[in-house]
């Protein structure tokens, strides 16, 4: 048995280094879980190795757009 702390729906981040292909080195970057079904995992693959992108790349572009749908997207430096 997990505890809390373990869990796979914990809200706790940890920091993690950019990838050459992602975000500026000066901004600041976390690693984050989420549990994705299998099919669109495949599916992500498989574009990502088809368009030499990262899936990470693919993964921060889809929350921006997600959170601009929202309404909830702050301008850079703007401390939210």
């Amino acid at each position: 048995m997990q505890d809390a702390s373990s869990s796979p729906m914990s809200s706790e981040v940890t920091p993690a280094s950019a990838d050459s292909n992602g975000p500026d080195a000066a901004e600041s970057v976390v690693s984050t879980h989420v549990l994705v079904p299998i099919e669109q995992v495949h599916k992500l693959r498989e574009l990502a190795r088809r368009t030499r992108i990262h899936q990470s790349e693919y993964l921060r572009e889809a929350v921006e757009d997600l959170l601009a749908k929202y309404g909830r997207l702050s301008a850079p430096g703007d401390g939210q």
